[in-house]
């Protein structure tokens, strides 16, 4: 490099160039020796770092057992809390399940309630519709109240009490005929209630509507009252008041507090509009009555009867005086064979206690065989017994 440079240096100023090259050769020895010692001291920290290195390895080898026993200990602990939480997750579902099983169950009862309900509700709104149309029909409306009167008539009384569509002597046939109590004329019960201007009525909204309806229903209960005073009512045939049955206790109800002047005309022509409980109160006093008659026609029959029992009870009473007599005299017959017997085992007893043996003579203390048998033949004819009656 420095041979490159001498051209430089043979000029003017090659000393100073010559001064800043030796200066410059100064300054890279110096820089050398600072490198160098540099270099030795960084030996020295390289030596004292890969100490440190050792000794972090030896720490981190140490914390990596550390960490894995921990991390061991940590795996453990949360598969036993792991395990704990199963049971307890499975315990908690088991329990849930079994109670909306239970609720599923409870549900599908109160369905099938629900459905029989549903089923129920079908049912009715087919009879309503079946009702309404038998409502609708003049005909079968006629037949619905009559086969509710006559279930009512034939619950109440017995067989024979009365007559569905008897023929009276005008040839008229009313619904019904009660036979009255002691020979007293039938009571009438006609079925046939106006239902259809009724329905007209309840159903008009329009004030014009509804008093048009009213109207007509005044008129058909006119009519059909006229109709029963004069075909029913027939004197010494019939009482003297017929029944108007009406099929609703609603429409008895709703007639009496709206159509009073019916009321009042219908009372005035002797019929009387009755509702179904009024017709079931009026049948239980039917019924009371004709108990009353049957106890009445049967009231000679128990006379007699109990006249019999007196009868029979005087004879009893003769029959046990007779009975009684007997007895004293047997108690007596009784009492003398008791008397006589009881004499008897006295005397009895009076024998047994006789002394049949042999005297002894004084001095003698033994009798031979011999002399006793020639003792008692002695004394056998001497023998003397003295029997004493005593009562």
């Amino acid at each position: 490099m420095f041979d490159s440079l001498s051209p430089f240096l043979a000029g003017p100023s090659g000393k100073t160039i010559a001064v800043l090259a030796a200066g410059l050769a100064l300054i890279l020895v110096g820089l050398a020796c600072l490198l160098a010692s540099r270099v030795r001291g960084q030996s020295g920290a390289m030596q004292q770092l890969l100490q440190s290195n050792a000794e972090l390895q030896g720490r981190l080898a140490s914390m990596t057992d550390m960490l894995s026993q921990r991390q061991q200990e940590l795996n453990t602990s949360l598969a036993t809390r792991i395990d704990g939480l199963t049971g307890r997750i499975g315990t908690t579902l088991q329990a849930q399940a079994q109670a909306t099983h239970q609720n599923l169950q409870h549900l599908h009862q109160r369905l099938a309630v629900i459905d029989a309900a549903q089923n129920n509700i079908q049912t009715l709104a087919k009879d309503m519709a079946g009702l309404q149309a038998i409502l609708a029909n003049k005909q079968t409306r006629g037949a619905f109240g009559q086969v509710r009167m006559e279930a009512i008539v034939a619950d109440g009384l017995p067989q024979g009490a009365y007559a569905f569509q008897a023929t009276l002597s005008n040839q008229t046939r009313p619904d019904c005929v009660i036979r009255m109590p002691n020979g007293a004329p039938g009571l009438v019960i006609d079925a046939k209630f106006p239902l259809e201007a009724w329905n007209a009525f309840r159903q008009a909204r329009e004030p014009e509507r509804r008093q048009a309806a009213a109207q007509q229903f005044r008129r058909d209960m006119d009519l059909h009252i006229r109709t029963i005073s004069e075909k029913y009512l027939l004197p010494g045939e019939t009482q003297e008041t017929a029944f108007l049955f009406v099929p609703s206790e609603s429409i008895f109800a709703d007639i009496h507090e709206s159509f009073e002047a019916i009321v009042q005309k219908a009372q005035r022509a002797r019929v009387m509009i009755v509702s179904p409980s009024l017709l079931m109160l009026s049948i239980q006093l039917m019924q009371a009555m004709l108990k009353d008659q049957r106890m009445q026609e049967q009231a000679h029959m128990i006379q007699a009867e109990v006249g019999a029992l007196m009868q029979d009870l005087a004879r009893l009473d003769e029959r046990v005086g007779k009975l009684q007599t007997h007895f004293s005299q047997a108690q007596k017959d009784v009492d003398g064979i008791v008397t006589t017997t009881t004499k008897i085992s006295r005397r009895g007893e009076r024998i047994t206690e006789l002394d049949l043996a042999p005297s002894l003579q004084p001095g003698h203390t033994s009798v031979s065989g011999e002399d006793a048998a020639r003792f008692a033949e002695s004394r056998t004819g001497n023998l003397r017994l003295r029997v004493v009656d005593e009562d």
